[in-house]
């Protein structure tokens, strides 16, 4: 009989184990879009008075250095700033950058678009495509459409009311 409680004592604590160790993976996703916005008054300023504020975590440094370095001909318009400010901007972009390498395509060029990240993709996929067409939505980089707490940061999907 005491052999078969150590046996289930260990077991228990293996399974408590296993479990303890995956409770921060699990719950990775589930705080993905909770995640404390972090700003920069000059990036605010500036990236905010032509379109939402994308937060850095949306895309890893190299993308945001290639955005940066093309503002000129920043998706059609001509954005560019002067030399102190652009550069304030990378460098906050990039010390808040995503890190993850697995949530963004290799494909050797840096992803320019938030929207054709995997992890955009991926947490869009039951998105219907009328939806982006809606006249408040307008494209998927609208996020602020969409995402009712966009603005501090917040991206879960319990804020979202897709508008009519």
């Amino acid at each position: 009989m005491l052999f078969k409680n150590k046996n289930i004592t260990r077991m228990l604590a293996v399974v408590v184990l296993v479990m303890g160790a995956m409770m921060p993976v699990a719950h990775a996703d589930d705080d993905e879009g909770r995640q404390p916005a972090v700003t920069n008054a000059k990036w605010v300023a500036e990236c905010s008075a032509c379109h939402f504020a994308y937060p850095p975590r949306m895309l890893p440094a190299e993308s945001w250095r290639a955005i940066m370095a093309g503002l000129d001909k920043h998706f059609g318009s001509n954005a560019s700033l002067d030399a102190a400010d652009a550069n304030e901007i990378t460098v906050f972009l990039e010390k808040n950058a995503d890190t993850r390498k697995k949530s963004h395509e290799s494909s050797g060029k840096p992803l320019l678009r938030i929207t054709e990240t995997r992890w955009f993709k991926s947490e869009h996929r039951e998105v219907a495509a009328r939806t982006w067409k809606l006249p408040k939505v307008k494209s998927p980089a609208n996020c602020a459409a969409c995402h009712t707490k966009a603005e501090s940061g917040d991206f879960n999907e319990d804020n979202v009311k897709i508008p009519k």
